[in-house]
């Protein structure tokens, strides 16, 4: 007895042990996984902040390499250099960039929230028909629409304004098909109903009752929108002929090209790094400061 006992001691154990070695497999595989994504998406920022303290010379015959600080670091006189080249215009570059993301993202997360929660939440002649041409474009990419936008706006006088670029990106269908998402699910229609009964308003509803649970959707589109419109490329590239209404990107491949230009060209590598990493320190505080309202956001739908 105490034979048989001991061998499903043991049987029992053994099955624990495979057990945990095939459960322990799946986790140091993705952990792997999830290591080499980090190594990845890390790669590119961890050059352009070594890269970012180089000088000209530096960046092609430095003694560190390509992921590796020079014995010279030139980070200041990179920034010093930056805010003096061609009249400080980098500088407005920056301001034009701020701009265009403050403006567009804002702009179109407004237009997002009213519209995602107009369709989720009413219901209106032609409903289904609208909701699915903003599916449809979702599916068309933003860069095919720059040419005929070009044409449109040059009939109107609005090429070479700022308004060439803000008015479009004012414009976020995948923005709109989020909203309606949540909306449908964080808004309960009991709720609305009850606010209802109470006497309340359409706008005082939407205000007091509807917005406030839709702060973890509202967040993200704000977030995607405001990359979207700072990191935007071709859109002011079409647009835009005059130098002090460029943003950045559009500024600094300018940049990049001029010294691509040839031997006898001016080169400003060194800026282009250095404006480069400048340019994403926004984009990094306007994440860390709107994550806190994004995950206290999520904290109050979980609770209602």
């Amino acid at each position: 007895m105490s034979s048989t006992a001991s061998a499903s001691r043991s049987l029992a154990t053994t099955h624990r042990q495979s057990g945990s070695r095939r459960t322990g497999s799946p986790k140091i595989g993705s952990a792997v996984f999830l290591l080499i994504l980090i190594v990845y998406f890390l790669t590119p920022l961890w050059w352009l902040i070594v890269a970012a303290t180089k000088s000209n010379s530096g960046l092609f015959t430095g003694t560190g390499g390509a992921m590796w600080f020079d014995q010279d670091f030139n980070l200041w006189e990179n920034i010093q250099e930056l805010a003096t080249y061609q009249g400080g215009i980098y500088w407005r570059w920056f301001a034009n960039s701020f701009l265009y993301a403050l403006a567009g993202g804002i702009g179109a997360t407004v237009l997002s929230i009213l519209a995602g929660y107009g369709f989720a939440k009413y219901r209106f002649r032609g409903r289904n028909l609208f909701f699915s041409l903003v599916l449809g474009a979702v599916m068309v990419p933003m860069t095919a629409l720059v040419i005929p936008t070009f044409v449109l706006f040059s009939n109107f006088g609005l090429v070479n304004t700022v308004w060439s670029v803000i008015l479009p990106t004012l414009l976020s269908p995948f923005g709109v098909y989020l909203m309606r998402i949540y909306t449908q699910d964080a808004v309960p229609d009991e709720l609305l109903d009850a606010a209802r009964i109470d006497g309340a308003g359409e706008i005082r509803i939407f205000w007091r009752v509807g917005l406030p649970l839709l702060r973890p959707a509202v967040i993200t589109v704000l977030l995607l929108s405001v990359v979207g419109s700072w990191n935007n490329y071709f859109l002011p590239l079409v647009m835009l002929r005059d130098q002090s209404l460029l943003p950045i990107t559009v500024g600094l491949t300018q940049w990049q090209a001029h010294s691509n230009a040839g031997a006898g060209s001016e080169q400003v590598w060194n800026l282009v790094t250095a404006g480069a990493l400048l340019s994403i320190i926004p984009l990094i505080v306007a994440f860390l400061s709107l994550q806190r309202y994004w995950q206290g956001g999520l904290s109050v739908g979980s609770l209602k």
